[in-house]
């Protein structure tokens, strides 16, 4: 029996003020999304009309998500919708989860124009908590500030949206789906694929699995303990870890994925991941990481919990990436980080005689640097690293790098940062995070801010704490010209360097879930002297917070008394 073609049907609606997309694509609370009418098929509607409608008719776009609450009832919305505007294959994750990274992989892989991830990154979930739409083009990477800007330009005079409302998949049976529509000459084609293979493909051109596998398993075994935190990367550090590298089962915990990511916020950090924290300060164990809901983001631990800073982490890994297959086969072409992220990869790269590019926060900017041959290292200071191998920043790719120095150096995390620093030098880094501000007042702070370090008095000033002289050597509003396109992005954070190389950082960031704002200070201090290598974070940069603080007056201006978060 025929069945008859699935009608695509146009909708009348009214645009809304407030879907300009920010550096990880459009983030509100989850209510938002799911009662607000339309508020979501109007932001996919805008982002499927972003694309030229040559290159929309018949192409194949990606789907994942990080399988927090709303996920899969945004998914079918997305399937309908890019059914009725012309889209010709969609592949999506089994269950509708994909990591980002494998959404990036993919992406790359089948050539798609581009990918559609529903994640909040680090932030609550449940129904209560933040929902996320993030659109990768066709690089594999996240969306430029010209994309961005064409899906608000959309967004803010649309009138319809066209969907198939009878269009109904199963996200959980593997294999290809296919639809007939009114008025199309093709059949629409959905393929539901493994949410991991493709992925791990990757991983095993990249690093030697079976030098990490005789870590995991041999007569010396290092014992590793994996928090996924329930978010995405629960069958990933199953399948790879335990499955394919030999990890024992119980190495990995919160492998699950839930919609609530149970109770407690997916941040990979000393504050939110505190189960993991405690398990590696009982000593049991020689390596610990902790991921993000969608797998971007990691933490590391050594044993007996210790921490590794992740200005540090992406450091480490650039002096030794020569132990990873992959980039002796590629060569090593240069190094980024963002702004705010710590100086030691730059000590690094001098010492390689490697360019060091220093950009704006956001891993699209990375993006171009990789897509011209510039760089194949980069990181951020947010727990983020990543290489040319993708264009995201990969979580378990980090965790994999890692391993892979313990196994061709024989040695512990702690003695591979603490040669590092004897090597290299340390860099005291820490970041305070005020959230939840309000707007006006984080703006206004901000702005007034600017005004101090502007001023052509304060390149001379002198700051005295304790026994310390901090000198001012420059100050500025950083902005960043692309040398691959020339484009230039401004107001990119409030910076301040010190004669001694200490630097003080303000940022405004702009990836919250409709909570509020958040100012962002870091503070960094180099010290050569490995006998000073030892001595604790806070006590280290606590005259360069006093000064943050009486500059910003944050405390004053925001009646907070102190951060949320100290990373």
């Amino acid at each position: 029996m025929e069945t008859s073609p699935i009608p695509v049907v146009t909708v009348q609606t009214a645009p809304f003020d407030d879907q300009r997309p920010g550096t990880n694509g459009l983030r509100r609370k989850t209510a938002v999304f799911e009662g607000k009418k339309n508020y979501l098929q109007n932001y996919i509607q805008s982002l499927l009309s972003s694309i030229d409608l040559r290159d929309r008719q018949g192409c194949t776009m990606v789907v994942g998500s990080d399988g927090r609450y709303f996920s899969r009832a945004a998914t079918e919305v997305i399937v309908q919708m890019a059914a009725a505007n012309g889209i010709g294959r969609l592949v999506i994750g089994h269950n509708g989860l994909l990591s980002t990274p494998a959404v990036s992989c993919i992406i790359r892989k089948i050539k798609a124009i581009g990918g559609i991830i529903l994640t909040a990154s680090h932030n609550p979930g449940g129904p209560g908590g933040d929902f996320g739409i993030k659109f990768n083009v066709a690089n594999g990477g996240p969306s430029t500030d010209t994309v961005m800007e064409r899906i608000h330009q959309v967004s803010r005079t649309l009138e319809e949206y066209a969907i198939c409302p009878d269009l109904r998949i199963d996200l959980s049976r593997l294999g290809r789906q296919e639809f007939d529509l009114e008025n199309k000459f093709k059949p629409f084609r959905v393929e539901i694929v493994d949410s991991v293979e493709v992925y791990l493909q990757l991983l095993r051109n990249i690093f030697d699995f079976s030098a990490i596998k005789s870590l995991l398993t041999g007569p010396d075994q290092l014992k590793i303990h994996i928090d996924a935190m329930n978010g995405v990367m629960g069958p990933y550090v199953r399948r790879i870890l335990c499955d394919e590298l030999g990890a024992p089962a119980n190495s990995a915990v919160n492998c699950v994925p839930l919609e609530d990511f149970g109770g407690r916020p997916p941040e990979p950090n000393l504050t939110y991941a505190t189960s993991l924290v405690d398990a590696m300060k009982g000593g049991d164990f020689g390596f610990g990481a902790a991921f993000d809901a969608d797998g971007d983001r990691y933490m590391i631990l050594g044993e007996n919990g210790f921490f590794v800073n992740p200005s540090d982490s992406v450091a480490i890994m650039a002096a030794n990436l020569s132990t990873i297959p992959y980039f002796r086969q590629q060569g090593v072409r240069g190094f980024a980080r963002s702004m705010a992220t710590s100086t030691a990869l730059d000590r690094v790269a001098k010492a390689m005689k490697l360019a060091l590019y220093e950009t704006p926060t956001g891993w699209r900017y990375f993006g171009n640097l990789m897509d011209s041959g510039r760089c194949s290292l980069c990181g951020e200071e947010s727990f983020g690293t990543g290489s040319d191998h993708i264009r995201e920043k990969d979580g378990l790719w980090s965790v994999l790098v890692w391993l892979s120095i313990m196994a061709a150096r024989k040695q512990g995390v702690e003695q591979i940062v603490r040669e590092h620093w004897a090597k290299f030098g340390r860099n005291y880094y820490c970041r305070f995070d005020y959230e939840g501000l309000d707007p006006r007042a984080a703006f206004y702070l901000m702005r007034d801010l600017e005004g101090v370090i502007a001023d052509k008095a304060f390149t001379s000033q002198k700051f005295a704490v304790g026994d310390h002289i901090y000198s001012v050597e420059r100050s500025d509003n950083f902005e960043y010209i692309d040398p691959v396109d020339g484009s230039v992005a401004r107001n990119q954070g409030l910076r301040i360097v010190f004669a001694d190389a200490a630097r003080l950082v303000f940022r405004m960031s702009g990836s919250g879930g409709g909570m509020g704002a958040t100012i962002r200070i870091y503070a960094e201090s180099f010290e050569r002297d490995p006998e000073r290598h030892n001595r604790e974070t806070q006590v280290v940069l606590g005259p360069l917070i006093a000064i943050a603080l009486k500059i910003s007056n944050i405390h004053e201006r925001t009646g907070r008394r102190g951060p949320n978060v100290i990373t």
